[in-house]
């Protein structure tokens, strides 16, 4: 079992040297390398080789459901604004038809023991429509029944009353997240997204009252009008109301990607200093409030379900985040949805038109993927095992396949020497440990190993 590390704040400076943009590591390699020429039949293929192994791995499902009642400015999400419950009811149609027909091609025999729905707003949903989707995805796979099972939802406060929130307990959910963001007013009108503190008490306490195992809160900084004064205001509020989870996400402001991101004036902004200020102080609060820091932007309670897969030796990185358990094949459903299987990937469709013809002409859904390759998988696990644990243990990897790690990871570890000297890695014989320094940074460790970066550039998103 391995103990919680306490982090240490870095210093503004170490945080202007390293905090920059880089990938997240939800899947390696990420999905800059994923190509048109890998679809359908790579996924089949992938599909049956998994359930040939021996001891095939459970399943992990994914349904996006895209829609919202209104544009969050920030929001970089593939989702669609709409109010039309025709385009809504077409969708689930095809929905439905795409999770059946990929059961079809899983062994009976495969449990599902974690399952997400995130969006968009899967919340848009009404609660008949919930109940439907719930009940194909069941009557189409083998949904665990234990205890420790893993079905979350994503909730938008403003979306669901709280005398629904039993209703996700009976249809199977027992994990809960709220978009949050921030509580200030002047935050909230500017990125359009107005609620109140009272509206997601009420939602927790019905989610405590139904016996969920976890709720979890987003927040976001890095918005417009915020500072450090302000957004701790917003953590003072939400310690109080002590979720299970933290995500605590930068803003990245791309508008030429996102239009929807031209309505927020860039001169309301914080920047880049601010920015390092209220990340500071959001590191130095949640620790003095009990909260461990699970990695990237995740903090959990100590007793929590994360907080004991991170000790465990269990936690799992993938495309919604850290998770408990690890090895699971995913299976992803709707518009976008990305499917993880024996190491490969394979994204859906992400324009509605495109999805919906393809899923009603029994094509399927794929437009672009990638298929791992030996030298993926190795390079793969370091930096899973870095991302969940801040630590590479090179005879364990040695052992796993067969390999000597100084060896494979001889450039690599090279690279490490930069971060080693300004105390954010330990490299020794054995392993190479994340110091309570580093673990703020651990992309910037885990791209050390990245092999499909055209250059070390930290070119997809910002870190701190």
């Amino acid at each position: 079992m391995r103990m919680p590390m306490p982090v240490k704040v870095p210093s503004a400076e170490t945080i202007r040297r390293y905090g920059v943009s880089g990938p997240r590591y939800t899947s390696y390699p990420t999905a800059l390398s994923f190509s048109p020429d890998v679809g359908e039949p790579e996924l089949r293929q992938a599909i049956g080789a998994s359930n040939d192994q021996l001891v095939p791995p459970n399943l992990t499902l994914y349904a996006h459901i895209p829609f919202c009642r209104s544009l969050c400015y920030y929001c970089g999400c593939h989702k669609k604004v709409t109010r039309n419950r025709a385009v809504v009811q077409r969708y689930l149609t095809a929905l439905h038809r795409d999770i059946c027909a990929r059961a079809a091609q899983i062994d009976d025999d495969r449990i599902v023991d974690q399952l997400h729905w995130g969006g968009g707003t899967p919340t848009y949903l009404n609660a008949g429509q919930r109940a439907s989707l719930m009940d194909c995805i069941g009557q189409a796979f083998r949904l665990s029944t234990e205890s420790t099972r893993d079905f979350s939802i994503e909730i938008d406060p403003r979306t669901l009353p709280a005398s629904e929130v039993q209703g996700l307990a009976d249809i199977g959910f027992n994990r809960i997240s709220i978009g949050v963001q921030d509580f200030l007013p002047a935050v909230q009108a500017a990125v359009n997204r107005e609620h109140s503190p009272q509206l997601v008490d009420e939602l927790m306490t019905a989610a405590r009252d139904a016996n969920f195992a976890s709720i979890g809160l987003d927040l976001i900084y890095g918005l417009p009008h915020q500072n450090v004064e302000s957004f701790c205001a917003t953590l003072d509020t939400v310690v109080a109301l002590q979720p299970d989870t933290l995500s605590v996400f930068n803003y990245a402001h791309l508008p030429e990607r996102f239009p929807a991101q031209r309505l927020l004036r860039a001169d309301d902004m914080p920047d880049a200093q601010l920015r390092i200020a209220i990340f500071r102080e959001t590191v130095s609060r949640l620790s003095a409030a009990g909260y461990e820091f699970i990695g990237m932007d995740h903090f959990a309670l100590t007793d929590s379900p994360l907080a004991q897969a991170r000790r465990d030796g269990k936690l799992h990185r993938n495309f919604q985040g850290y998770s408990v358990g690890a090895g699971n094949d995913t299976l992803g459903f709707g518009a976008s949805a990305i499917s993880q299987v024996g190491g490969s990937y394979f994204q859906s469709e992400t324009e509605l038109p495109a999805y919906f013809d393809r899923v009603m002409a029994a094509a399927g859904p794929i437009m672009r993927g990638y298929v791992a390759t030996a030298e993926d998988r190795r390079v793969a696990h370091a930096i899973q095992d870095i991302m969940c644990h801040a630590s590479f243990d090179k005879r364990a990897w040695g052992a796993r396949f067969r390999e000597c790690a100084d060896t494979f990871f001889a450039a690599e570890l090279q690279g490490l020497q930069a971060l080693a000297s300004d105390g954010l890695v330990v490299c020794g014989a054995d392993r190479i440990d994340v110091t309570p320094k580093g673990l703020v940074f651990l992309r910037v460790v885990a791209q050390c190993f990245d092999r499909h970066s055209v250059r070390n550039d930290r070119r997809c998103s910002q870190i701190i």
